[in-house]
C-alpha cells in the first residue's frame, strides 16, 4: 500500500515535473516566439529605417545630381558660346588678314609687272646708249685723228701766215697796219680769233719783246661799265699790268693798249686809250692738244 502510495507520489511528481517541463517548455517557447517576434518587429523596424533611409539618400542623391546637371549643362552652354565667339573672330579675323594679302599679293603682282616692264625698257635703253656710244666713240677716234692730222699742219700754216707761236696760243702781230679797236677786234674775228686776252706775267713779258715801243690794241675794255674792265671774252683780268697812273679815263679813254711809250717800266706798259685811236692790234688763237 505505501509502495503504491510512494509510487503514486513519484507519479505526481514526474507528472508535476512534466508539466512544469511543459510549462517551461511552452514558457520557453512563447520566449522564443516572442523574441523572434521582437526580432522580426525589430528587423522590419529596421528594415523600414534602412528602406526609409535608402529613400531618403536616393531622394537626397537625386537633388544634388540634378542641379550638378544643371550645372553641367550651363557650363557646357557658355562654353559652346565661347567657342562660338572664339571661331567668328578667328574666322573674321583670317577673312580679314586674307583679303589683305590678296590686296597685297594683287599690289605686288602689279608692281612685278610695272618693275618687269620698266626693266625692259631700260633694257632696250641699254641697248640704244650702248649703240650710241660705240657710234660716238668710232666717231671720236675719226675726229681724234682729223684734228691729230690738222695740228701737225696747223703751226706750218700759222707760221707760214705771219703767225707766232707761244705757249699753247698763235699770235697774230699787226705792225704794219693801224685800226681803232672796234676795227681791230673785226680783224680777228674774221681770222677766227679775237684780240689778245693776257693772263700771264709770261705772256706779257712776251709782248713786250715782241713789240719793243709799238703800242698795239689787246682785248680790254670798260664801254659798258665806267672802271669795270673786262676782256672780250666778258672775264675780268686775273692780272693787271697798269702804267702808272693808268687807266686816268683821259678825253673817255675807253679801250686798252700795251707797250704805251710813256711808261718808264718794263713790264707795266698797260694804258687806257681813245677807242677810235688807231694803232696795230694782237689777235690771239688758242690751240690745245699741242
Amino acid at each position: 500500500m505505501s509502495q503504491d502510495v510512494y509510487a503514486n507520489v513519484n507519479r505526481a511528481a514526474k507528472i508535476g515535473e512534466r508539466v512544469e517541463v511543459e510549462v517551461e517548455i511552452y514558457e520557453s517557447a512563447d520566449t522564443v516566439t516572442n523574441g523572434q517576434n521582437t526580432v522580426t518587429e525589430q528587423q522590419e523596424t529596421n528594415t523600414n529605417k534602412t528602406t526609409q533611409s535608402n529613400v531618403t539618400g536616393q531622394d537626397c542623391h537625386h537633388t544634388a545630381g540634378t542641379r550638378s546637371c544643371r550645372l553641367a549643362a550651363v557650363f557646357l552652354g557658355l562654353l559652346c558660346v565661347l567657342l562660338l565667339i572664339v571661331i567668328i573672330l578667328l574666322w573674321f579675323k583670317f577673312t580679314t588678314d586674307r583679303d589683305q594679302l590678296q590686296t597685297s599679293n594683287s599690289n605686288l603682282s602689279a608692281e612685278r609687272d610695272q618693275l618687269q616692264t620698266s626693266n625692259s625698257n631700260l633694257t632696250a635703253e641699254r641697248d640704244q646708249l650702248q649703240t650710241r656710244y660705240t657710234n660716238m666713240t668710232t666717231e671720236r677716234d675719226q675726229l681724234q685723228k682729223e684734228r691729230d692730222g690738222l695740228l701737225k699742219n696747223l703751226p706750218e700754216l700759222f707760221l707760214l701766215s705771219g703767225w707766232k707761236y707761244f705757249n699753247s696760243s698763235f699770235y697774230y702781230i699787226s705792225t704794219e697796219k693801224k685800226k681803232s679797236w672796234s676795227e681791230s677786234k673785226k680783224d680777228c674775228r674774221d681770222k677766227g680769233t679775237d684780240l689778245l686776252i693776257i693772263n700771264s706775267r709770261e705772256e706779257q713779258e712776251f709782248f713786250n719783246k715782241e713789240l719793243g715801243r709799238t703800242e698795239a690794241w689787246i682785248g680790254l675794255t670798260d664801254e659798258v661799265t665806267e672802271g669795270d674792265w673786262k676782256w672780250v671774252d666778258g672775264s675780268k683780268p686775273t692780272v693787271e699790268f697798269w702804267a702808272k697812273g693808268e687807266p686816268n679815263d683821259y678825253q673817255n679813254e675807253e679801250c686798252a693798249i700795251t707797250s704805251f711809250q710813256r711808261t718808264i717800266s718794263d713790264i707795266l706798259t698797260w694804258a687806257d686809250y681813245p677807242c677810235h685811236q688807231s694803232v696795230s692790234w694782237i689777235c690771239e688763237k688758242r690751240v690745245t692738244g699741242l
